[in-house]
């Protein structure tokens, strides 16, 4: 279920808005300059699907985001539980620490969700809003904002990453340690 929750950035437990309404979801967005935007999933393009065939099953709608050819790199970034790899938890512990501190880039964020879910925790002036987006929902937050991610406990996720160039995803860390003071994805999608 796509989410988005506008906490007070200094009190999580201050909630000024919880909806799954995409309507609305877009429209508080759209006051941050956010884009927020469902595609139409398509079966078969999961956790192991090739990234070739993930691309060329959404190149229509890659093709139309891309129109003005402003990204220059379009990858495939995925994780997906694998019980059988003893390394498993602690591969995937590794990649959710990477993203959960607070950091900005010099270009802006865009993801598609072809599959699975991770929350997007946006600081926006004195508010925190988490986006959590599911299979079908596309974002693109503004560069230079602060944001950290959330892939869960047991992340499981299939995202279209579009990039002006090649190191676009390097982020540039605040130190703010805000994001530890705020509930997880999966406390979000339980409450």
């Amino acid at each position: 279920m796509t989410l988005l929750q506008v906490m007070a950035d200094s009190d999580a437990a201050d909630v000024r808005l919880r909806t799954d309404n995409p309507t609305q979801i877009g429209a508080e967005l759209a006051k941050h300059d956010i884009v927020f935007d469902r595609w139409p999933t398509l079966p078969g393009l999961g956790a192991s699907a090739p990234t070739e065939g993930i691309l060329a099953g959404y190149d229509d709608r890659i093709a139309e985001l891309n129109a003005d050819g402003r990204y220059q790199v379009i990858d495939v970034a995925r994780l997906h539980p694998d019980d059988a790899d003893p390394r498993w938890p602690a591969l995937a512990s590794a990649a959710r620490e990477k993203f959960r501190s607070e950091h900005r880039h010099a270009e802006d964020e865009v993801r598609f969700f072809a599959a699975g879910r991770g929350c997007f925790y946006l600081h926006l002036d004195h508010d925190v809003v988490a986006v959590v987006c599911t299979a079908g929902d596309l974002l693109s937050v503004p560069a230079g904002t602060r944001h950290w991610f959330d892939m869960g406990e047991r992340p499981d996720f299939v995202a279209i990453r579009f990039f002006e160039q090649q190191d676009g995803w390097i982020g540039d860390f605040t130190g703010d340690p805000i994001g530890e003071r705020f509930p997880t994805l999966d406390e979000l999608v339980a409450a």
